[in-house]
């Protein structure tokens, strides 16, 4: 019974095969490789974006940092939430990679375009003396497992734009709120202002595989350069890129998106009949639930392994705290049932 992310699921069967079936003659290096073409085309007909450019990284960071040193210079701020993984979980890899600051933004764990603009307008009131305003980077879903509706992702990138800053879209979990959201992902994307997208699968059934996609390929250029001083351009990047020409193929990403969506509904409600308090029904793969630390002891001790959100493991046994279970798309109805006996 495990909950403790999507990261630590196994691959999925399908994407193995892709590798296998790469792994069959010699290739030209460093991209210029036929399925690297191939991954690229089929991402582009995906997101119904013909001119933009496509870059396949092996992790998220990887995406999330040079996406946004690409968009933006030394001495500008990145706007984002306290709990965004670049924040939070990056160990300061936006500034080591861009040089930038990060300003945050007031909020839950969604940006509110209010406070959005107001935080805008702080910066650049120093003069040369003080940050000078750069992109804005949102995450979906979010690191609390909520949703970005589109009429909030054209608000927020329309104030964005009012300022004429480009918009950054962490999209780790970018399947689990497609499906969630039932629409396109040139709706989610472009569509709705966004002018980058990190396009996650690692944590969605593939081996390693993140896409950093510019919808304006004017910046590709210098993310190309930062990519590969950075140290994060593959030689046999033929690997990679068949992972993301079968992630795409017969809507694999789909599939495994909606088996983890609908596993955390179903542990979701599981969870309410045992009379547990959730923060919010899922939106999407993850579920939020209040405990004691007694009981979060107790479904350790019995196997279970997810996480704390925000709360310590030591302290008096009957406190509240939260616990954050994560399901990906290798957990079955009859594991949450498993665990829902266990409860």
């Amino acid at each position: 019974m495990y909950f403790a992310s999507d990261n630590s699921g196994p691959v999925c069967p399908e994407i193995l095969h892709a590798l296998t079936r790469a792994n069959h003659a010699f290739a030209p290096s460093y991209g210029a490789d036929d399925i690297t073409q191939q991954a690229q085309t089929r991402v582009r007909e995906k997101f119904e974006a013909p001119d933009a450019a496509i870059y396949l990284v092996a992790t998220g960071s990887a995406a999330n940092v040079l996406a946004l040193s690409a968009l933006s210079e030394p001495w500008e701020t990145i706007f984002c939430t306290a709990d965004s993984h670049i924040h939070q979980d990056e160990c300061n890899a936006i500034e080591f990679f861009g040089g930038n600051k990060l300003t945050l933004v007031q909020g839950d764990d969604k940006i509110n375009p209010e406070a959005l603009h107001e935080e805008i307008l702080r910066q650049e009131q120093r003069g040369v003396h003080g940050p000078q305003r750069g992109p804005v980077s949102i995450t979906q879903i979010t690191e609390k497992g909520s949703l970005y509706s589109l009429d909030e992702l054209h608000s927020l990138t329309h104030v964005a734009h009012e300022f004429n800053l480009p918009v950054h879209m962490d999209g780790a979990r970018f399947a689990n709120a497609l499906v969630a959201l039932g629409c396109s992902p040139a709706d989610m994307t472009w569509k709705a202002g966004i002018d980058v997208v990190s396009f996650g699968g690692t944590k969605n059934g593939c081996l390693q595989l993140e896409a950093v996609i510019f919808f304006d390929p004017g910046k590709a250029r210098e993310f190309e350069l930062r990519r590969k001083r950075g140290a994060h351009l593959l030689s046999k990047h033929r690997f990679i890129a068949a992972q993301m020409v079968e992630y795409l193929r017969e809507d694999l990403w789909l599939r495994c998106a909606r088996n983890a969506n609908a596993r955390a509904r179903q542990l979701a409600e599981g969870l309410q009949q045992a009379n547990f308090t959730l923060l919010a029904m899922p939106r999407a793969n993850m579920v939020f639930a209040k405990m004691s630390r007694a009981t979060y002891q107790r479904l350790k001790e019995a196997g279970v392994t997810f996480y704390l959100w925000n709360s310590m493991e030591e302290g008096p046994a009957e406190e509240t705290i939260t616990a954050r279970f994560v399901c990906d798309w290798f957990i079955t109805p009859e594991q949450i049932d498993e665990f829902l006996q266990l409860i």
